[in-house]
């Protein structure tokens, strides 16, 4: 083995000279045959490869999808617009103030063209530019493999495609999961699985409100069925006293909002104002979490005036029984709201039900009350939202920075749970903070550090 080592050196290395001194000693004078490794010149290439991860985002390139969704939706709008005012214009006071609506529409729409035009163009000049610096890398890099006379590198790679190939066989396995049973009344059949996101965007204010929810009216008055509304936490990450609205998801999307805020109150926080994210529209009225208090408010858009609704004694508030991940809770999540294809739900805890979640219906009316109600067995703290949908509630739990998991059902029609529901929503940021379910289109709006996604819920 010795011998092998000594010949192993005198291969990379030459005697240049051997000089012999009087006593009969040998003096050995070496010298390295290769060139000395251009340590420079790979930490070079390590900072261009960095800088060019950090300019190709996904996000950057979801911009062009969001805005492309947004005409798609936007086009057939005005085009409906138009014909109606075709139909129906008197020539008169009508037909100007139709044309003033048309006229709104259209500035909104060049505005998402200007913004798609200025976005593909940015878009094609990174990627020429990041072309020409993986053509510069790929060569640079394989120039850098030729100091590698021992073939260390090239083990490397093998030993990469290895593990990743196991990686991909592992991941092929996926133990059947059975699917959701379709709970009685639900018109679209089992829950099945989510795709998405469709929409991801920070609308007028990215990042700059880290809590909020934002969604569709699943029972919108007459002229609103296109109508989008977003509350922003706007005060400590906790408060609000407003909702704002939006005639459009495009109008979302580019930050053009009509007609604007709809006020609570002008303190923020005060009495009957918002607080938690956890927030619906349904029937033209929000409901939300009462400031300071163990109720339900409801708050009436078109009269601006406020009902609340007592939630049962022992009801859990003011951050005493929030969602958590595994690392923290989020503060002021201890009512929830959801809607479905039947109605406004409150998800909370009691200290009669040991923390775990309760389910009540909030039935509308003068004074909204409080429904038929659930006890379930899953522990709050072990959830990080839920969402309702045919009549069935679901819970979702933090997997890592990109996964969610939905892992637990609570049938209403039959007082069934599941644990092993193993549908997973890929995520745009670390936490979301809300979900809310859309019956008007079977999508989940999502609010997550600032920024708004929309995933699509695939029944069958």
């Amino acid at each position: 083995m010795n011998l092998f080592l000594i010949l192993q050196l005198f291969a990379a290395l030459a005697i240049v000279q051997q000089v012999a001194s009087a006593a009969g000693s040998c003096t050995c004078n070496l010298k390295n045959v290769e060139e000395p490794f251009p340590h420079d010149q790979l930490s070079s290439v390590e900072q261009r490869a960095v800088k060019c991860n950090q300019d190709v985002t996904p996000h950057k390139s979801m911009d062009i999808d969001v805005l492309l969704l947004g005409l798609e939706r936007r086009l057939p709008q005005l085009e409906a617009d138009v014909a109606q005012l075709e139909s129906e214009d008197d020539g008169d006071l009508y037909g100007a103030i139709s044309l003033r609506v048309l006229e709104n529409e259209l500035t909104e729409l060049l505005l998402l063209v200007n913004r798609l035009n200025s976005t593909t163009s940015g878009l094609r000049r990174l990627g020429a530019a990041t072309a020409l610096q993986l053509q510069d890398l790929t060569k640079e890099t394989r120039d850098l493999e030729d100091y590698d006379s021992m073939q260390v590198v090239r083990r490397q790679q093998a030993n990469q495609r290895l593990r990743r190939d196991l990686e991909h066989c592992k991941n092929g396995y996926h133990p059947t999961v059975e699917p959701t049973p379709a709970p009685g009344n639900c018109p679209h059949g089992q829950f099945l699985n989510v795709t998405g996101p469709r929409v991801y965007t920070g609308g007028e204010y990215p990042g700059s409100y880290k809590f909020g929810a934002w969604g569709r009216d699943p029972k919108p008055a007459e002229g609103k069925e296109s109508w989008y509304w977003l509350v922003m936490l706007t005060s400590s990450n906790i408060y609000a006293n407003y909702v704002r609205l939006y005639s459009s998801l495009s109008s979302l999307i580019v930050g053009v909002s009509v007609p604007g805020n709809v006020q609570i109150h002008s303190s923020n926080p005060t009495t009957n104002t918002i607080q938690g994210p956890n927030v619906v529209l349904y029937g033209d009225a929000l409901y939300y979490g009462c400031y300071n208090q163990d109720s339900v408010c409801r708050f009436k858009l078109p009269t601006k005036t406020v009902s609340t609704l007592k939630l049962p004694k022992g009801t859990r508030f003011n951050s005493k029984g929030n969602f958590c991940n595994v690392d923290a809770c989020y503060a002021y999540t201890d009512l929830d709201l959801a809607t479905d294809e039947t109605g406004v739900w409150v998800i909370y805890t009691t200290s009669q039900n040991f923390g775990n979640l309760v389910l009540s219906r909030v039935e509308e009316g003068d004074q909204p009350e409080l429904g038929q109600t659930w006890n379930t067995s899953l522990y709050k703290q072990a959830v990080t939202n839920t969402f309702m949908a045919c009549g069935v509630l679901y819970a979702t739990r933090y997997e890592d920075k990109d996964t969610e998991e939905i892992f637990y059902s609570f049938d209403t029609s039959t007082g069934v749970e599941r644990f092993d529901v193993g549908i997973h929503i890929h995520k745009m940021a670390s936490n979301i903070y809300s979900i809310n379910y859309s019956p008007v289109d079977q999508m989940l709006f999502v609010y997550s550090e600032g920024y708004m996604a929309s995933y699509k819920v695939v029944f069958g």
